[in-house]
């Protein structure tokens, strides 16, 4: 069992008609900027629900935040809040948003020379605005964490950052803001919080049965309510297990003092950044090819997780190990995803250009860093 530290202090404020709280939350006193996305929140009623919330505050707006939020679009934010004194963020939206937000709350207070430091160099955040959220897509857990991933559009690059300063005071979780939402977008949500815990989960066994059987309830849960998730449109139960799924899947519980594999994310933000493939389906692409390319290294966890998540038993352990990549494989058909490359229209074009950009940043990845710039190679060449 390896020593770990757990410190979450996000206060989460989950149920219906949640939004009301925040005149509770945030001192009148705050300068406050609303950042959210495009116009889903006017659509679905919650701008109205916070603004009504908020009537009693001093509140200035910013709105434009991208899928995969854009460097570009964040400092004309950073550049507004400065300018407006700004003393408390509210991101209402999905993980972008948040994200989104996370960054600017950073960037404002950033004293170095470049804020896209934080994430190309990874400048320590020593300060940052505090700020809260009202989530409106369950899928990044960035409601109840402090991580953030960036895009910066004119060099094609997506890097992450984190840091407990940029952590949610508070976040506001109304499983009913879910119901306008369209079928992809929380089949999306499904396989992100899916691979989330996978990557904290299937690496290799360090005595930990609690925190595995915490992370397969998660993923139990998820198989279970995806298909009332995607099929029953009004039903308000699915979609808040499905949100609280999400939060709990990224939350650092499950990945208490255990080994964790995030290559999966790393090569998927690479492909978002070459070839504009959506977050969830990049990673349903990637996630295969990684497990068949490390799969003697996770042999005994691909087993187990086999046997646990998808009743696989067999005594030759190489097909069950396969067998529960090809049961992974088909839960992510059965939500939508590509399962193939070329439905997505990728080709090899940049294949060579992500490993080596893995090279230059002398970065290598996965539970034992065994996964280097030719390691990155071999994984793409085994997406299907």
């Amino acid at each position: 069992m390896f020593n770990f530290i757990y410190h979450n202090p996000v206060r989460i404020v989950f149920g219906q008609h949640s939004i009301a709280r925040l005149s509770d939350l945030i001192d009148r006193n705050k300068r406050i900027m609303l950042l959210y996305g495009g116009g889903s929140i006017h659509a679905n009623g919650v701008y109205e629900q916070v603004k009504n919330a908020l009537k009693a505050h001093n509140v200035v707006e910013f709105s434009g935040i991208e899928p995969n939020p854009h460097y570009e679009t964040l400092m004309r934010a950073v550049a507004q809040a400065k300018e407006a004194q700004i003393d408390f963020l509210l991101a209402v939206g999905g993980g972008s948003v948040l994200d989104g937000s996370k960054f600017v709350a950073a960037a404002v207070c950033f004293t170095g020379d470049d804020p896209w430091d934080i994430l190309a160099k990874k400048a320590k955040v020593e300060k940052a605005l505090p700020l809260g959220a009202v989530l409106t897509l369950p899928a990044t857990g960035s409601e109840m964490n402090g991580n953030a991933v960036i895009t910066r559009e004119s060099s094609r690059e997506k890097l992450a950052f984190g840091s407990e300063q940029v952590s949610p005071q508070f976040s506001i979780l109304d499983p009913a803001v879910t119901l306008s939402l369209p079928r992809e977008q929380l089949a999306n949500g499904i396989v992100d919080s899916f691979v989330h815990v996978i990557e904290q989960y299937l690496t290799y066994p360090v005595n930990a049965p609690l925190q595995d059987r915490q992370a397969e309830a998660v993923l139990l849960t998820l198989i279970e309510q995806a298909p009332a998730v995607l099929n029953q449109p009004d039903n308000l139960d699915a979609r808040a297990n499905l949100m609280w799924c999400a939060t709990q899947a990224l939350n650092g519980l499950i990945g208490c003092g255990v080994p964790q594999d995030w290559s999966t994310h790393d090569i998927g933000h690479e492909l978002t950044a070459f070839y504009g493939i959506a977050h969830a389906p990049s990673l349903a692409l990637v996630l295969p090819a990684v497990l068949r390319h490390q799969r003697s290294a996770k042999a005994e966890k691909l087993v187990q997780y086999g046997e646990r998540i998808w009743q696989i038993h067999m005594a030759n352990r190489d097909q069950a190990a396969d067998a529960a990549i090809e049961r992974t494989q088909n839960f992510f058909r059965s939500l939508g995803m590509p399962v193939s490359r070329h439905s997505t229209g990728i080709t090899d074009l940049h294949f060579a250009a992500i490993a080596d950009r893995f090279g230059r940043r002398g970065v290598r990845l996965g539970e034992h860093q065994s996964i280097g710039k030719d390691e990155v190679l071999q994984i793409l060449q085994l997406i299907d």
